[in-house]
């Protein structure tokens, strides 16, 4: 069972932080969302009262 060999798990933790920082990361900082937030301000809704026709 090689997952009970704790010999490589530094070795692996350090080479996927390594590159999720220098290889992924770097790809993923450029984009820009699609839709990007604006400053709305909110409108509030005039709410009516239901009607209760069994009362």
């Amino acid at each position: 069972m090689p997952q009970l060999n704790p010999n490589p798990w530094l070795f692996i933790m350090l080479m996927s932080w390594l590159t999720f920082s220098l290889i992924i990361q770097p790809k993923l900082l450029p984009f820009t969302p699609i839709n990007p937030p604006s400053n709305k301000t909110p409108t509030t809704t005039k709410t009516s009262p239901w009607t209760w026709p069994w009362t």
